[in-house]
């Protein structure tokens, strides 16, 4: 028996935008972002009700209603932007930057403060992070800044790129946002060395870090009382941390079973930087493993596809988007684990959150479209 499939295959001369995209898309990288943003659902019923109910919100569904929502629109934010060209990438990046960076200007006016940080703008009931848009577009500016140095030698490019990232830095930094610094700090450079980074740069970015770090802990008491803290535990509060390693602790191999944690309920930031240790408590080592399986498996095929591009551009921007994002993972993760000092980072496409789900977005939307074609092809001419 013959079987005649009713949908109609798209012919290999089809050349439309669609079918273009399509065949060029790396689909195992969009693939494990949904499932990540799937497990986040799962993860925001387990987390969301206790949260909303110890905050004081009357509907014990109000951060998993709107995580709902957060989801959907980083989904279409990373689809939509995977579809640009490498071209319309890069001005949609410096568009993106300028505007972000014009937010974080006004934030220091006029933005809304919380735990001692300006980071937020205050927008119908929701909170916009402009910080999380402009580490995704600056990272592909800079990497188009550090290719033109192959076509024109001469040109100033290295320091605009450097400039670029100075003036983020330091908007960052009188937020203050320390970790989202350091986050920024490592993707740019990762950008600058896949580039082609001259041995002065190396040195330079070595000296001016370990100068800045210096500074930071001696003019933030912020900063100098988690480090404090996290070198010698029983001279500060611990309470955060403290709860997520009892919930590790109960979670053992399998976990107590989904909405059954306890220690959720009196653990701050559950559903957004603690998110982890929910989901060890509840699903236990095992799920821990296989999500930090699928973050490792992302990240390694994203370099993957990064280190197959003949592009400069698309290759030292790519490179960096995936650092931003897999470096992003593994701080939340080693936070929750107890391995450095808190960082109110939140855990890509799981934590709760708006401007991290658009930023995060962004970020794989970006990588997705410079990746695109030499990036996915294994055989033929389109894999």
């Amino acid at each position: 028996m013959t079987y005649v499939s009713s949908t109609p295959l798209l012919a290999r001369s089809d050349m439309s935008w669609l079918t273009e995209w399509r065949r060029t898309l790396d689909w195992g990288l969009l693939g494990g972002a949904f499932f990540l943003m799937a497990i986040g659902l799962l993860l925001s019923l387990a987390a969301g009700p206790s949260a909303a109910t110890r905050i004081g919100y009357d509907d014990p569904y109000f951060f998993v209603l709107r995580q709902v929502c957060f989801v959907g629109l980083g989904a279409i934010i990373m689809v939509a932007v995977s579809m640009l060209d490498r071209a319309w990438a890069r001005r949609f990046a410096t568009f993106v930057f300028v505007a972000s960076l014009a937010l974080m200007f006004f934030i220091l006016l006029y933005g809304h403060e919380a735990k001692g940080a300006q980071r937020w703008l205050r927008i119908a009931g929701f909170s916009l992070q402009p910080s999380e848009m402009v580490k995704p577009a600056l990272i592909v500016l800079g990497g188009w800044l550090l290719a033109q140095r192959e076509q024109y030698p001469d040109g100033p490019w290295a320091v605009t790129a450097f400039l670029f990232y100075a003036v983020t830095l330091g908007l960052l930094l009188l937020q203050p946002d320390v970790g989202q610094s350091a986050l920024l700090t490592a993707a740019f450079v990762v950008t600058f060395f896949v580039s082609g980074l001259p041995w002065k740069w190396a040195a330079g970015f070595a000296i001016g870090g370990l100068g800045l770090a210096t500074s930071l802990y001696t003019l933030l008491p912020h900063v100098r009382y988690r480090v404090n803290s996290f070198i010698d535990p029983s001279s500060a509060d611990t309470y955060q941390i403290d709860r997520a390693a009892e919930a590790i602790g109960r979670g053992g191999l399998f976990g107590v079973g989904p909405g059954e944690g306890q220690v959720k309920i009196h653990l701050p930031d559950a559903h957004t930087d603690f998110i982890f240790a929910v989901m060890v408590e509840e699903f236990g080592l095992v799920a821990a493993l296989v999500l930090m399986a699928i973050f490792v498996l992302l990240i390694l095929r994203g370099f993957r596809a990064s280190s197959r591009l003949h592009d400069g551009y698309a290759r030292a921007a790519s490179a960096g988007l995936f650092t931003l994002f897999g470096l992003q993972a593994a701080i939340n993760i080693a936070v929750n684990l107890a391995l450095i000092p808190p960082k109110g980072m939140t855990l890509p496409f799981v934590s709760y959150g708006g401007s991290s789900m658009i930023g995060t977005g962004l970020t794989l939307g970006l990588a997705l479209a410079l990746v695109r074609g030499q990036g996915t092809r294994t055989r033929g001419r389109y894999g």
